[in-house]
């Protein structure tokens, strides 16, 4: 018996409590958080004209889809806490599972956090002042606050969640109605580079980002009620929903901008509600984007902790992190752990697009090496239940193991040409836990806990 085995013998192990509203709020969540404002402007000024600005957001959105029917096979396969950490363990070995955990524990997701509650700190010091530290202030309260709630049990998590993600979609609905409803802007020419902008690959970069989160469902996997059918579905529906979404916002902010309005604004959102609320456009955006920023900042909190709890699992270096507390239900020493060292870089935030390419590398390299996962699974464990097969296999898993390529390859050239020290410390990053998994290898390898 594996040691995850006798745990959920002892009542130790998670408890499957999130139902398909619960899945799906998690995953909207967490996509719609402050990305949708910071990037609108800049994906625009990469591109010719108002209907590529919609190509590239619906090419975003269908390339999300591709991969998350990828990760709802494998997530329905191995229906475990971890995701990627399950996946990449069972498919090249522990060190590649490692090596996931330990770049989400370290950097990627802590960042992804303060990133999150960055945006919100912002918004909220411009509503009610705090002085030369309300940004920290904010931003590290946002963090404490939310890891505390979810350390009290996955019900305060989820219910926060929901809650988050309703009064969100809600106030983006209000945008896009508002926009629709000004008068049109000036329209733009087509013409690519028209305002000389970035250039399609940091578009398609920002576009992907903002994405992001379509994933996180195969985080929590053991944690969802029917498994086999409500993984998949709260992927598609949430996948299909965001893109929706980001089509009619983008159109709204065209309808109420024009192209070139839209390429050139500081803050899309508030220069399209001022077009019909003039007064109240910089408050009123400003709360909704504390909201969608709160509510990633709870989601990722969330899903983050279960890699760690999933590292734990399997690395007697991390055991604490893999302890499933018993009265509160949820896993304490891996969200205080990573509470702790998303407050610590809030602290230290920087720019929002810094963050974006320090990141990113590091991000589409493990996506593709978990697509490629779905074809070595697939051969290697041929008998292993499967109660999804992605649809239009493989053509569907090589759309998104070639997309992920090309992400990884231009993210890192754009990070070379542009932030070279983020690469620097993205190298750092690994051998530091090449060496942690060196020196620890020896004791974790009769822990084959998947």
């Amino acid at each position: 018996m594996s040691s995850l085995e006798g745990r959920e013998g002892m009542g130790f192990a998670p408890k499957k409590e999130l139902t398909l509203f619960d899945s799906v709020s998690l995953i909207v969540g967490i996509i719609v958080g402050a990305g949708i404002y910071e990037t609108a402007n800049t994906v625009a000024a990469g591109m010719g004209s108002s209907w590529a600005v919609l190509g590239i957001w619906l090419a975003g959105g269908l390339l999300a889809l591709a991969g998350a029917l990828c990760y709802a096979e494998l997530a329905t396969a191995y229906p475990a806490e971890g995701g990627d950490y399950v996946y990449l363990r069972r498919a090249y070995g522990p060190w590649a599972g490692f090596l996931f955990g330990w770049s989400q524990l370290v950097i990627v997701r802590p960042a992804d956090i303060a990133l999150m509650a960055f945006v919100f700190a912002r918004y909220a010091q411009a509503l009610h002042g705090l002085g030369s530290q309300g940004l920290r202030i904010y931003a590290t309260a946002a963090i404490v606050v939310l890891t505390l709630i979810n350390i009290l049990g996955v019900r305060q998590g989820k219910w926060t969640q929901n809650l988050l993600t309703v009064v969100k979609i809600l106030g983006l609905a209000a945008v896009v109605v508002v926009g629709f409803l000004s008068h049109a802007g000036p329209a733009q020419p087509a013409g690519p580079g028209g305002t000389g902008g970035p250039g399609i690959e940091l578009a398609l970069i920002l576009v992907l980002f903002t994405f992001g989160g379509w994933n996180e469902m195969a985080y929590v996997a053991a944690e969802v009620k029917r498994p086999d059918r409500n993984i998949v579905r709260a992927l598609v529906i949430g996948t299909a929903s965001v893109t929706g979404l980001y089509l009619l916002i983008n159109g709204a902010f065209l309808h109420a901008l024009g192209f070139a309005g839209l390429a050139t604004s500081k803050a899309v959102a508030v220069d399209t509600v001022a077009k019909f609320l003039p007064v109240t456009a910089a408050k009123a955006i400003a709360v909704l984007i504390c909201v969608s920023a709160l509510g990633a900042v709870n989601g990722l909190t969330f899903t983050g902790a279960r890699i760690s709890y999933a590292m734990g699992q399997g690395h007697e270096v991390f055991g604490r992190f893999g302890r499933w507390n018993s009265r509160l239900g949820t896993p304490v020493w891996a969200l205080a752990f990573q509470g702790l060292v998303s407050a610590a870089i809030a602290l230290a935030a920087g720019s929002f697009m810094d963050t974006i390419l320090y990141t990113a590398p590091v991000v589409w390299l493990f996506f593709l090496a978990t697509g490629i996962s779905v074809f070595v699974l697939r051969s290697r464990e041929p008998e292993r239940p499967r109660p999804y097969k992605i649809l239009c296999f493989p053509w569907t898993a090589i759309v998104f193991c070639g997309s992920c390529a090309f992400m990884a390859y231009n993210c890192v050239m754009y990070a070379w040409q542009n932030k070279p020290i983020g690469l620097a410390v993205l190298g750092a990053v690994f051998l530091a836990g090449m060496v942690t998994y060196v020196l620890t290898e020896r004791s974790d390898r009769s822990r084959q806990v998947y």
